[in-house]
């Protein structure tokens, strides 16, 4: 069973039209649809292509313009690396599935300090910000353990591709690739 998404169509003069509440909305209005979980879906309201992408892609933009980026320089070039390159179609299924990894940890740590302090958000909130300033080296290096982990399990991934690839391939003596046996010859 699929979920009817909430469509919000832009016209050409830049707005945006909600089309559940009948209303025009800001993108700060579309970011906080996304922060309450509601699946939706831009529109060009001219010739119904989906621009959901590139509007959420402008809302990241806005908060990369903000006080506190998320992506370095290092990352934002890693990013524009990817494209074109073989393992492109790999690194968007990669990033999910660590994003999902990574809020899932989130949400049982949350879950965690919910059990011990109970609903109280403003004690949660402040408690957090003091677990950060304290703990944040602890945590930044269980995360880059992490992603040192996942990192060693794509290489393998990729290492295994290829290997599949030469046995797949091997015996067709591409100019580039010489057959196995012509590589023990020399």
């Amino acid at each position: 069973m699929s979920v009817e998404k909430r469509v919000i169509k832009k016209y050409p003069n830049r707005r945006l039209y909600d089309t559940a509440t009948s209303s025009y909305i800001t993108l700060g209005d579309v970011k906080q649809l996304v922060l309450d979980n509601v699946e939706l879906q831009v529109l060009d309201a001219k010739t119904q292509e989906d621009i959901t992408r590139s509007v959420l892609l402008q809302i990241i933009l806005e908060e990369e313009n903000g006080g506190m980026p998320m992506f370095s320089y290092e990352v934002l070039t890693q990013f524009i690396r990817f494209y074109g390159q073989a393992m492109q179609g790999m690194m968007g299924p990669f990033l999910e599935k660590n994003l999902q990894l990574f809020s899932q940890l989130q949400q049982k740590m949350q879950e965690q300090t919910r059990a011990m302090y109970g609903d109280k958000a403003i004690l949660n909130t402040a408690l957090w910000g003091e677990f950060m300033k304290l703990q944040g080296p602890a945590i930044q290096n269980m995360m880059a353990s992490y992603m040192e982990q996942s990192t060693g399990m794509f290489l393998e991934m990729q290492n295994r591709m290829q290997e599949q690839t030469k046995q797949l391939f091997g015996g067709f003596g591409f100019p580039a690739y010489p057959p196995a046996d012509d590589k023990d010859k020399s």
